[in-house]
């Protein structure tokens, strides 16, 4: 499982970069900063340390750690030794994590020390896992020197470099398995993409065992490109780092933009700032439109963990022109939509996102079954819901697993939550299905409100039914205090539906808007009330 077909074998990324260019700024984290050198020695001593401990090829070291210093230097340091490094969540609870532990068997737990009680619980589950703290791995001088030649001089790009969880947003999580070249392409086509300047600095505030985060991290080391590395997402520091670290490129999602747009007010950013990268999920137009109108640098990104990040990306100067797309596939990766019959679907047709090149994943670790339903006819079927316009334009729509389909209409949660947040005093909303026995499926939302607000159900019900067809209008609203997201920004629909459930029927009377309508009230006999 560490390899396909033996590949093209090249110079080791960061010990390319340390050769190339050792003084050049590598990575600025809690008030340190490391050269491409200082870090290559510094990995160097890790890489020492897991020989030590007995990591060698093929063997996979999970890491249950934040966003930090030690996690860049041990993502690079297994594979030198030909190992595969398995990021886990560390907002996961035990037995979430349990489940991935089991699943991909690692011979070395890995963790920070925010992490050793989740590390200690996991590993009494699993007798025989055994468990290193990254405080004891980072030790300056390492007292076990690689022994022979050094074996992370040459990489294989077929090997496997990683294996990365899906977030579990649909299901079971599923590891998918991203190879050296994975990343190489991914890395390719991004730069193709934005450019690269002398001036560049990525800041990265996404968790670390996302591939948005993992991608940058790889991405810096491939193109001599400094990271500035935030323990977490907070708008304050964000702002502040855009404004004194010169941060050139920020990745996102849509939930953490709308943060920094209320933490940043009207305040213009420096000209340094070239690209807001948001990806996670469909943006609010809305959202987009009060960017725009500031001269914010927003670039709408749609990818996924399978892909090794970014497929398809709109340029910043595109936005308004092509508001709520994504932009056209990068460079090396093909995209089409696919229709229920297996063509492709015409321009400006919802279909399946499909999508194929050398960033796509060999395969879900140790789930052929799973493999084969996703990598059909040569293509990645995402699962996602989406249309491409005459020019080849990407609009994302929605979860083909969250379709809504009420009446035989089909209803889409982002756009519905779209406009939901598209309400002043709305910060946040969440759409899903419930059944029902006239129309098969309903929609209903739960809704995060500014505070001090006075928006009642009533209002934001007819705010909506003047932007949307009235079957797309949610048969229930509660007001919720924060919805269910991962780290990464997505909805969680499943805990959304199960929250919903657990409430009881006090919380979850339908509006007096939904008991007023009757069954009968539609010009469409095989619709929902329109």
């Amino acid at each position: 499982m560490t390899k396909g077909a033996s590949g093209q074998r090249v110079p080791e990324w960061l010990r390319q970069r340390a050769r190339v260019s050792p003084e050049r700024l590598a990575l600025l984290c809690g008030g340190e900063r490391w050269t491409f050198a200082q870090l290559d020695r510094q990995v160097a001593g890790v890489a020492s340390q897991l020989a030590a401990a007995s990591v060698s090829a093929g063997d996979r070291v999970a890491l249950l750690a934040g966003n930090a210093a030690g996690f860049v230097q041990v993502l690079h340091a297994v594979p030198r030794l030909g190992g595969i490094v398995v990021p886990l969540n560390a907002h996961l609870a035990v037995p979430e994590l349990q489940y991935e532990v089991e699943d991909c068997e690692p011979t070395l737990l890995l963790h920070d020390e925010a992490n050793g009680g989740k590390a200690a619980a996991l590993c009494s589950l699993r007798p025989g896992l055994s468990r290193l703290s990254l405080a004891h791995l980072l030790q300056e001088d390492s007292p076990f020197p690689l022994s022979g030649g050094d074996p992370g001089d040459l990489i294989d790009l077929s090997s496997l470099h990683t294996i990365v969880y899906t977030s579990g947003s649909s299901g079971r999580p599923k590891g998918a398995m991203l190879t050296f070249d994975n990343h190489c392409w991914s890395a390719l086509g991004s730069v193709l993409n934005l450019g690269l300047r002398e001036s560049d600095r990525w800041l990265a505030c996404l968790p670390l065992s996302h591939v948005g985060g993992l991608a940058i991290l790889l991405r810096s080391v491939i193109y001599g490109m400094p990271v500035v590395l935030h323990e977490s997402f907070d708008a304050a520091a964000v702002s502040r780092a855009i404004d004194e670290d010169g941060c050139t490129i920020v990745s996102l999602v849509s939930t953490m933009l709308a943060r920094l747009l209320d933490e940043r007010g009207d305040r213009p950013f420096p000209p340094s700032l070239r690209c807001l990268l948001v990806g996670g999920g469909p943006l609010p137009v809305s959202l987009l439109e009060e960017c725009a109108g500031l001269g914010w640098p927003v670039a709408p990104t749609y990818g996924l963990t399978e892909a090794a990040s970014q497929v398809a990306t709109l340029a910043p100067q595109e936005m308004l022109r092509k508001l709520g797309s994504t932009g056209r596939s990068l460079l090396p990766t093909q995209l089409r939509i696919g229709s229920e019959d297996g063509r492709e679907a015409p321009a400006g047709v919802p279909g399946e996102i499909l999508v194929r090149g050398p960033t796509v994943m060999p395969g879900y670790f140790r789930q052929r079954r799973e493999s084969g339903e996703a990598l059909r006819g040569g293509w990645l079927h995402t699962g996602d819901i989406g249309y491409v316009d005459k020019e080849g334009y990407l609009y994302v729509l929605d979860r083909r697993d969250d379709l809504i389909i009420s009446g035989g209409e089909n209803i889409y949660p982002a756009e519905v939550e779209e406009v939901l947040q598209s309400h002043p005093d709305i910060l946040d909303a969440g759409v899903m299905s419930l059944p029902d026995d006239t129309w098969g499926q309903r929609a209903v939302a739960a809704v995060v409100v500014r505070e001090g607000s006075d928006l009642s159900e009533r209002g934001l019900l007819a705010f909506c039914r003047e932007r949307m067809a009235r079957y797309k209008v949610p048969k229930e609203l509660r007001f919720v205090a924060h919805l269910p997201r991962n780290a990464a920004g997505k909805l969680l629909r499943w805990d959304l539906r199960q929250g919903w459930s657990s409430e009881g029927a006090a919380a979850g009377q339908p509006t007096p808007e939904s008991e007023g309508s009757p069954p009968d009230e539609r010009t469409n006999a095989s619709g929902p009330p329109l």
